[in-house]
């Protein structure tokens, strides 16, 4: 790849307009889902893409009927459980972004241990966003920082971009360069609004129970005829 990609970001939407298309249960529809994430992780792995960020649960997600919150966390669970042996044969590390502290409990120990069984692998990176919003995320960031001012770690006319980015949940992992929606929704709906502030976007019409290998492929080919210019200009 002339223009290799060392991070994608996706926010897999159109779960339940997919199910309700069918006559399913929107639960139907976010099961189908999960099932994409390994097809999708599979190519990014192929292209040697470094790190795959997935936008799975937001903090505005709460505001969905219990029982299919309550069925989204199974799904999760069993994603986990139905992978960590892949995780560690394939050295891939994974991270979450956001407060896993509201999530279940059965939840939260299947996160936890993956990321504590997968915290020295470094081939690739899967990172995933659970009860996060790119809002409170910068919120954290500046309190954190505000800290460190108060507590005389950090002087504030030293503080930069770098800093700002330092206190994210994407610290460690590079920049992002392609963003990809599904659904045909075009919008960022709070998500690494910081951190997409060069990454090149592509919204698809197809929901993410339909998106496969060949339709990232696409989006990876379109992503080559972008021409980014970081604000420059062509000599």
């Amino acid at each position: 790849m002339s223009n290799q990609i060392n991070h994608v970001a996706i926010i897999m939407d159109g779960n339940g307009r997919w199910a309700k298309q069918r006559g399913l249960s929107r639960t139907k529809g976010h099961e189908e889902g999960c099932k994409r994430i390994i097809e999708i992780f599979d190519a990014v792995k192929a292209n040697h893409i470094y790190a795959m960020t997935l936008y799975a649960f937001s903090t505005e997600n709460w505001n969905r009927p219990k029982s299919e919150i309550s069925l989204l966390f199974r799904y999760l669970d069993k994603f986990f459980k139905d992978n960590i042996v892949t995780f560690m044969k394939d050295g891939i590390r994974v991270q979450v972004m956001g407060d896993i502290s509201r999530l279940p409990k059965h939840s939260q120990k299947t996160v936890t241990d993956a990321i504590n069984k997968t915290k020295d692998n470094d081939n690739y990176v899967f990172n995933i966003a659970l009860n996060y919003g790119s809002r409170q995320e910068l919120v954290k960031a500046t309190k954190e920082i505000a800290q460190e001012v108060k507590d005389g770690k950090l002087d504030i006319d030293s503080i930069d971009m770098d800093t700002i980015s330092n206190h994210l949940y994407t610290k460690n992992l590079p920049p992002v360069d392609l963003m990809i929606r599904t659904s045909g929704e075009q919008r960022l709906s709070n998500y690494l609004l910081y951190q997409l502030a060069y990454s090149e976007f592509i919204f698809t019409p197809i929901y993410w129970p339909d998106f496969h290998k060949e339709d990232f492929e696409e989006c990876l080919k379109q992503y080559q005829n972008r021409d980014r210019r970081y604000g420059k200009i062509e000599e």
